[in-house]
């Protein structure tokens, strides 16, 4: 049996702060079992795959050492773990007879939709080889039974089979989420075309149009952080325009990133050597859309110079 009564979670629980959350992820094969856990570990629990029921508690009690404290927790449960040999109703009524918030989400999907699936990933079923004919109909038939109980525990039940990737993640967003499921986290990063374009950019922007500060003798050695530098790229002709045309750009590609569920966008913004012009222009686009904090859409936005230094 899982023993978490004398955990530090349980005592916080009980002291009255924000419980602990303990998601139990589990389903039929192919269902989004992985999809699930990406989006949870996105929206910050801890995720482990196929822990023994045992090791729960553990689990809690180290993540109540890190700083900050973790304080949300989500477990991918198969039907090849040892989990389905014990009692799901035991495990989770300990769990939460201890002060955790523990819920069970079970994901499935229609018999056709699952072969389609494997036969797209090309994998075997779990059960496939302990079926009586091998086939993967009947792997999916056994599993089926298997977890029937389960499922009748679940305290949320997806079909996926008429969802698309994205689809999931909003309702998993939306069960999860909080009061801010739909958050971004928005990277602008300055950096020098010299040294390449960074690997992780989903948008590039290129500065080397405007006149260089390393031309003129009394701003060649400050930087684009500077105000000196700053105020003669931005009074530079066009700057103002590019630099408004980049920010509506950069509205309208995180509002669609939030729609499709992703939750990550970096900003390149690059001029030769990744000194000047886009450091002052990486600096003030962070401040037009909120660097620093969260901005109206809760989106977390802050600006890195990759760069700033080398030369």
């Amino acid at each position: 049996m899982t023993r978490v009564e004398s955990s530090p979670a349980a005592a916080e629980n009980r002291s009255g702060t924000t419980p602990v959350e303990v998601v139990i992820v589990t389903g039929l094969s192919g269902a989004g079992r992985s999809t699930a856990a990406r989006v949870l570990e996105d929206l910050g629990y801890y995720v482990a795959d196929n822990l023994p029921p045992e090791l729960i508690g553990r689990m809690v009690e180290l993540g109540q050492g890190t700083e900050p404290p973790t304080r949300k927790f989500a477990m991918v449960m198969d039907v090849r773990s040892r989990f389905f040999t014990g009692n799901l109703s035991a495990v989770t009524e300990h769990l939460r007879s201890a002060g955790l918030r523990t819920r069970i989400l079970f994901l499935e999907a229609s018999d056709d939709v699952l072969i389609r699936r494997y036969g797209f990933a090309r994998r075997r079923h779990p059960l496939q080889s302990e079926s009586a004919d091998g086939t993967l109909t009947a792997g999916i038939a056994a599993e089926r039974a298997r977890l029937s109980t389960v499922k009748t525990a679940a305290d949320l039940v997806i079909d996926t089979t008429a969802l698309s990737i994205h689809q999931l993640h909003r309702k998993l967003e939306e069960a999860y989420g909080g009061d801010a499921p739909s958050a971004l986290q928005l990277t602008i990063q300055s950096f020098g075309f010299k040294y390449g374009v960074p690997l992780d950019a989903d948008m590039v922007l290129d500065l080397r149009f405007l006149p260089n500060p390393h031309w003129v003798p009394e701003l060649r050695e400050q930087t684009g952080q500077d105000a000196a530098v700053s105020e003669y790229v931005l009074s530079r002709p066009g700057a103002q325009d590019y630099l408004s045309t980049c920010r509506h750009l950069v509205d309208l590609t995180t509002e669609g990133y939030r729609q499709e569920g992703k939750r990550y966008m970096t900003v390149a913004v690059g001029c030769t050597g990744g000194k000047h012009r886009s450091v002052a222009v990486a600096e003030e686009l962070g401040d037009l859309l909120g660097a620093g904090a969260k901005n109206g859409s809760g989106d977390v936005i802050r600006v890195v110079h990759r760069d700033l230094g080398r030369e």
